[in-house]
């Protein structure tokens, strides 16, 4: 074994075997895969091997658009079939959720350039003719689907590695990681020692036990997972053709054909196995659980009615083996809390998919510093510290998710498998006023506050919850809201060389006096959106920085990995010391002025600038802004006495009429008054210039990304994209209130819808909602340069229909900001 490489990545799997090929060809071809067994001989063998498009998240259908593709070239670069078969696929909808699903990822798929039908009964008889479609509303057909043999498609990406020089270890087994002095790691294996800049690891199962050796919990559980191949069957011997592999949400199964027989996959929907948890031995190739049929019998009874040709055969052979899982089913890629050089590119439940495009996309972040996607929902970093692989979410998720691997999951709905994990001190008294409750990055947070305790029925169209929402909205605007946000990242950088420090990460001007407050945003060298941040100087060496609370770790590491050795900088995360009480509406100052000696008034307390006050005794960093425009203050204070604030401003507001209200109306609130998120209209994938972040950018000043950034402004209009605000039309046609059925038909945009003017594409919404207190329609949207002029129209794909959108020229509500300056 050589000893020293640029990256040694651990796990020769289908996503260890991805990464090394993207590498590769990206021009890192100093690699080293290190594989305990052969290759694949972990999980990746024994997969059934789908290559699935359909996905509603628009980054993850990217990303799984890689491996058809790829599986069907490499033999034309490497001599080596991928074992692709390009068989198409058809997902069935029972109920009328799933068909509205089906149309929001039909426009998803569009936007990615991936082929899609909806198709009715007959048509998918014509693919699958002995098939029950009685109880089918509607299939999605994606013709250009089909399977993968996994050994296959792992041993041809590493031969296109190590064609262009990158090598492979085969039989080797790591026994030890550490960090040497210079950030280097050393691996350990029982073949000798080699020393690497970047570490990977893509052990797959087993990736709990490798990230162990270098103190990286990986949140990953292992749960078994069963298929079996029948003996032949007469009716599909028959078929001259490979139907399209069916996935079918009713018996939460997959069927596909192998050679003459049928193979049966299905995902249980209670009592899933977990495997492996305290521990995998490290001599497991190849390896099999014992099969357990009478765990999937009752699903295998469900194949049987939708194939009755299943109920006549018998079964050749069963395959059982874990499968990983994430909390929320998604792969884990990018690098782990804590570290720049230490890489994850595991935890994919369907990693033949994934592996090729998780290397695609971890390769180009390695290599490049930023990826062509956004690749948030797949940064290891959105877990909090409570998703410890052996602890009780972490394991409860992944079987919750194991179960729900075929439900359609509405917008808004919760999972509340392992919760709760972090409450804050109010939590029981927002639960008396009947909190509807949502998890983000461990904290518990209201969406909405029901009336009468009833949860909401969860729809792609207008739920019960509208008129709720709307009814904080027009509470707090007329009068005033509470709204507890401790659930946000909070940090302080101090030292001599903070004020510098801040001034080279942030694209805007940091605070020149005490108390100043300032929105920034912090950039990737090539002019990527990173973070957004709100900065407060709270003194000549002191700066209190807020950002969301899902980006708490990564907006750590970019921090503290950016200080420059003998900068006099420190960097402490306070999230979890302080809590954070919103108080904002036009009685705002009315309710607090009794609890404060501070004087609130506009010359004292300007908009946009925070003070260390009390309130009702209680310390605080006030804070004059508000994320929904209004007149308002956020009190920053310690966590242990916020109940006691609480209980105060509640009192004081009670005769102000003051309302609670959730992340529903703070987020309606936010569109209404035009205000841009991270995450949805704010990513890496574009610039401060597509992003029409003008006004928070100085160019007087040195900043990362400053370079790349006047390069795209200095192309005026010669971009691919602009970001506009508009307002979306209601339904031109008279359409009813109600379905036939009784359901809302009114429907509002989500984001990722596609943009058409004609039968052209344009663009794609990053986020919308009804606008409860300007009564009309609102979206975000990315668009040609061409269409950012206001009152310009186009048309917004909601659920399959058009409807009609106009650019508008300012924010929907209080465009000149009366509002928070009053």
């Amino acid at each position: 074994m050589r000893e020293q490489a640029q990256v040694v990545i651990i796990g020769g799997g289908a996503m260890g075997a991805g990464l090394m090929y993207f590498l590769a060809h990206e021009g890192w071809t100093d690699t080293v895969l290190i594989e305990k067994g052969e290759l694949s001989s972990g999980s990746t063998w024994h997969a059934a091997g789908l290559i699935p498009h359909f996905i509603g998240s628009l980054n993850m259908a990217k990303c799984h658009a890689v491996a058809p593709e790829l599986y069907a070239a490499i033999e034309a670069e490497t001599g080596l079939h991928g074992g692709w078969h390009g068989t198409g696929a058809i997902r069935l909808a029972i109920t009328d959720e799933q068909v509205d699903w089906f149309n929001h990822v039909q426009g998803v798929l569009e936007l990615v350039g991936v082929e899609s039908h909806l198709i009715g009964q007959d048509e998918i008889l014509s693919y699958w003719p002995f098939m029950d479609v009685s109880d089918v509303k509607l299939g999605f057909h994606t013709p250009n689907d089909g399977w993968s043999d996994p050994s296959s498609a792992t041993a041809a990406m590493v031969k296109g590695a190590r064609q262009l020089g990158s090598q492979l270890e085969r039989n080797t087994l790591v026994t030890e990681t550490n960090r040497l002095g210079d950030g280097r790691w050393e691996v350990i294996t029982d073949k000798g020692r080699i020393v690497c800049d970047h570490l990977v690891n893509a052990a797959g199962c087993y990736a709990p036990q490798v990230g162990a050796m270098a103190g990286v919990e990986v949140p990953i559980v292992s749960v078994i997972h069963q298929y079996l191949i029948t003996d032949t069957l007469p009716e599909m011997q028959a078929l001259d053709y490979d139907p399209p592999i069916v996935r079918d949400p009713r018996v939460s199964s997959y069927y596909r054909r192998e050679i003459d027989s049928l193979l049966v996959g299905p995902y249980e929907t209670r009592n899933a196995q977990i495997y492996g948890v305290d521990g995998i031995e490290w001599n497991k190739h190849f390896y099999l659980t014992p099969p357990d049929v009478d765990q999937i019998m009752p699903h295998l009874i469900d194949a049987g009615d939708r194939i009755p040709p299943f109920q006549e055969v018998g079964i050749k052979k069963v395959i059982s083996g874990p499968i990983t899982h994430t909390p929320d089913s998604g792969y884990l890629m990018g690098p782990a809390a804590g570290f720049d050089n230490y890489w994850l590119c595991a935890g994919a439940s369907i990693g033949v998919t994934q592996g090729p495009g998780a290397g695609k996309f971890l390769a180009q972040w390695m290599v490049h510093g930023q990826t062509e996607i956004n690749v948030a929902e797949m940064d290891p970093r959105r877990f909090g510290d409570h998703c410890g692989p052996r602890g009780r979410y972490a394991i409860d998720k992944a079987i919750d998710e194991y179960h729900e691997m075929y439900v359609t999951r509405l917008p808004g709905e919760q999972r509340f498998a392992g919760r709760p994990q972090k409450t804050d001190p109010i939590h029981d008294r927002l639960e008396k006023r009947n909190a509807q409750w949502m998890e983000t990055f461990g904290w518990e947070r209201p969406q909405y506050f029901s009336p009468d305790g009833s949860p909401e029925d969860h729809s792609f169209r207008r739920s019960n919850a509208f008129e709720v929402v709307g009814e904080e909205c027009r509470a707090t605007r007329e009068r005033a809201g509470i709204a507890d946000l401790t659930a946000f990242s909070k940090f302080e950088v101090t030292g001599a060389d903070a004020a510098a420090f801040l001034e080279r990460l942030a694209a805007n001007r940091m605070p020149a006096g005490d108390g100043g407050i300032r929105l920034t945003h912090l950039l990737t060298d090539k002019g990527g959106i990173e973070a957004e941040m709100t900065v407060t100087r709270l003194g000549p060496e002191r700066f209190y920085l807020n950002s969301g609370i899902t980006m708490q770790f990564h907006d750590r590491d970019w921090l503290v990995h950016h200080i420059a050795p003998g900068e006099d900088v420190t960097v402490t995360d306070r999230t979890e010391q302080l809590a954070i009480l919103s108080v904002a509406g036009p009685r705002s100052r009315d309710i607090l002025d009794p609890l404060t000696d501070a004087d609130l008034g506009n010359p004292a307390f300007r908009w946009l600038t925070g003070q260390e006050i009390e309130v009702a005794g209680v310390p605080c960093i006030a804070l004059r802004v508000s994320y929904i425009g209004e007149l308002g203050w956020e009190l920053h204070h310690p966590i242990d006495r916020m109940a006691e604030l609480y209980d105060a401003l509640v009192d004081a507001g009670e005769p102000h009429g003051m309302v609670h209200y959730g992340s529903y109306a703070m987020n309606t609130m936010r569109i209404e008054k035009a205000y841009k998120a991270m995450g949805t209209e704010l990513t890496t994938e574009i610039t401060p210039v597509e992003a029409d972040l003008g006004r928070f950018v100085d160019h007087t000043t040195d900043f990362i990304g400053k370079p790349a950034t006047e390069a795209r402004l200095a192309k005026g209009d010669d971009i691919d994209m602009i970001l506009v605000y508009c307002e979306v039309a209601e339904p031109e046609d008279g359409s009813p209130a109600r379905t036939a059925d009784g359901r809302p038909a009114a429907n509002d945009c989500r984001g990722n819808e596609p943009i058409h003017d004609g039968d052209r594409l344009i663009g794609l919404t990053t986020s919308g909602t009804w606008g409860h207190t300007v009564g009309k329609g609102l979206a975000f949207a990315y668009v040609e340069p061409r269409y950012k002029q206001p009152g310009t129209t186009f048309e917004i794909k909601l659920l399959g229909e058009r409807r009609r959108a106009t650019v508008l020229a300012n924010a929907a509500y209080d465009p000149t900001n009366e509002k928070p300056r009053a």
